[in-house]
Protein backbone atom coordinates (compact mmCIF):
# COMPACT_ATOMS: atom_id res chain seq x y z
CA UNK A 1 0.00 0.00 0.00
CA UNK A 2 1.02 3.45 -0.78
CA UNK A 3 1.80 5.96 1.97
CA UNK A 4 -0.71 7.97 3.35
CA UNK A 5 1.44 11.26 2.56
CA UNK A 6 2.15 10.12 -0.90
CA UNK A 7 -1.75 10.61 -2.40
CA UNK A 8 -3.24 13.40 -4.46
CA UNK A 9 -5.25 16.24 -2.78
CA UNK A 10 -7.98 14.89 -4.74
CA UNK A 11 -7.76 11.37 -3.21
CA UNK A 12 -7.18 12.02 -0.24
CA UNK A 13 -10.58 14.11 -0.28
CA UNK A 14 -12.16 11.20 -1.75
CA UNK A 15 -11.04 8.91 1.22
CA UNK A 16 -11.93 11.52 4.00
CA UNK A 17 -15.16 11.06 2.29
CA UNK A 18 -15.63 7.25 1.78
CA UNK A 19 -13.97 5.59 4.53
CA UNK A 20 -16.55 6.75 7.42
CA UNK A 21 -13.74 7.27 9.69
CA UNK A 22 -14.38 8.22 13.87
CA UNK A 23 -13.00 11.08 15.03
CA UNK A 24 -9.90 9.58 16.00
CA UNK A 25 -9.53 7.95 12.82
CA UNK A 26 -9.51 11.12 10.96
CA UNK A 27 -7.01 13.25 13.12
CA UNK A 28 -4.82 10.22 12.43
CA UNK A 29 -5.58 9.77 8.84
CA UNK A 30 -4.74 14.13 8.54
CA UNK A 31 -1.78 14.23 10.40
CA UNK A 32 -0.33 11.13 8.48
CA UNK A 33 -1.51 13.19 5.18
CA UNK A 34 1.22 15.61 6.69
CA UNK A 35 3.43 12.97 6.65
CA UNK A 36 3.97 12.87 10.73
CA UNK A 37 5.34 10.14 12.64
CA UNK A 38 3.50 8.25 14.77
CA UNK A 39 5.73 8.61 17.37
CA UNK A 40 4.67 12.38 16.62
CA UNK A 41 0.89 11.33 16.48
CA UNK A 42 0.95 9.42 19.90
CA UNK A 43 2.16 12.86 21.54
CA UNK A 44 -0.18 15.49 19.90
CA UNK A 45 -3.18 13.05 20.80
CA UNK A 46 -2.00 12.36 23.75
CA UNK A 47 -2.47 8.48 23.53
CA UNK A 48 -0.07 5.45 23.74
CA UNK A 49 1.71 4.37 20.31
CA UNK A 50 0.06 0.57 20.60
CA UNK A 51 -3.20 2.99 20.61
CA UNK A 52 -1.51 4.58 17.55
CA UNK A 53 -0.74 1.47 15.48
CA UNK A 54 -4.69 0.17 16.22
CA UNK A 55 -5.78 3.41 14.41
CA UNK A 56 -2.94 2.81 11.85
CA UNK A 57 -4.40 -0.86 11.48
CA UNK A 58 -8.43 0.32 11.27
CA UNK A 59 -7.31 3.59 8.86
CA UNK A 60 -5.43 1.61 6.18
CA UNK A 61 -7.83 -1.50 6.03
CA UNK A 62 -10.68 1.16 5.24
CA UNK A 63 -8.64 2.82 2.61
CA UNK A 64 -7.83 -0.56 1.36
CA UNK A 65 -11.53 -1.59 1.14
CA UNK A 66 -11.92 1.71 -0.51
CA UNK A 67 -9.19 1.35 -3.58
CA UNK A 68 -9.90 -2.10 -4.31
Amino acid sequence: MRKICSFTIPELNKIRELANFTDEELEYFNMKANDKSNIYISVEMCVSESKVSSLARRVKSKINRIIE
